[in-house]
């Protein structure tokens, strides 16, 4: 997200500068913009300490604040002992499971030798008929041990699942920078309550900053991607150098906050050029002119 401070005034300059009456067409007016994160809060719940500052520099992965999470902590403990049950539940039904099999194979050989001995004659046939009966039933009893099985195995799946989803909120709780850079603001204060996915505050990356500008179609044949651009601040002689990195592949009016009757139909494209400032002498939100090599 790119801070937008002073937009409508640059514009307008820009295009005083950029497409009025000036001394050297070449040169634009425009804002640096640095890379802005709103880092939020992903669990819900009261802050129980921040530990950063506004204007505070901070590297990726600095922890900035925590929330109390120990509500979510009760339900990792009450979900492990369901699941500790559900895992008890599993191997009992899989000892019945083995145990129902066994039998079945029992019954599967002792019908088999008894159909053997009915086909002679040796045996009446009240007798198969009841081994086969008690086989049929002990093949519906293995078909529903496997389902119980399934069933109990199926709980589990969802319970881990649930206790995977507790531990990233409780994760979650830290809050750590996603990006390194400055803090810009502070939303909250320790011991208010946030809410999920709210803004607990904004860092800026300043490392390397952006400024776009408008060109007309007629000046797009005198630039490319990589061409440097110098670029003065007030306040200092020293000049910087940009390079453009980017340059939109469609044609847009001219944006309405800065329409007049002889603008109103233009059609421009946007170009960003990007400028390093490692050594920090260049902020977000500062105007500056920029003239194209």
């Amino acid at each position: 997200m790119k801070t937008n401070i002073f937009t409508f005034l640059v514009m307008g300059l820009m295009f005083f500068s950029g497409c009025g009456n000036q001394a050297n067409e070449h040169e634009y007016t425009g804002i640096l913009e640095g890379t802005s994160v709103r880092v939020p809060a992903l669990t819900p719940g009261a802050i129980t300490r921040i530990f950063v500052e506004s204007g505070q520099s901070v590297v990726k992965g600095t922890l900035l604040a925590t929330i109390d999470s120990i509500d979510f902590v009760y339900q990792k403990q009450q979900l492990t002992a369901a699941l500790e049950e559900l895992q008890v539940q599993v191997e009992s039904a899989r000892t019945n499971l083995s145990r129902m099999q066994k039998d079945q194979a029992y019954l599967k050989t002792k019908h088999d030798r008894i159909a053997s001995l009915y086909t002679t004659q040796s045996v009446p046939k009240q007798q198969l008929d009841d081994i086969s009966n008690q086989l049929q039933t002990a093949d519906m009893a293995v078909i529903n041990g496997r389902q119980t099985l399934a069933g109990i195995a199926a709980k589990e799946k969802q319970v881990r699942i649930q206790i995977l989803s507790i531990k990233k909120r409780i994760n979650d709780a830290r809050i750590t920078a996603p990006i390194g850079g400055i803090i810009a603001s502070l939303n909250y204060e320790s011991g208010e309550a946030i809410p999920q996915f709210g803004p607990l505050l904004e860092i800026i990356n300043i490392d390397t900053l952006d400024v776009k500008i408008y060109l007309a179609e007629r000046q797009l044949s005198m630039i490319k991607y990589g061409q440097n651009a110098k670029i003065k601040v007030d306040g200092t002689d020293e000049a910087f150098t940009g390079t453009i990195s980017w340059i939109s592949p469609r044609a847009e009016f001219t944006p309405k906050t800065i329409m007049t009757p002889d603008t109103r139909t233009s059609l421009v494209y946007a170009i960003k050029i990007s400028v390093n400032n490692r050594n920090g002498i260049l902020k977000d939100g500062m105007p500056v002119v920029i003239a194209l090599l």
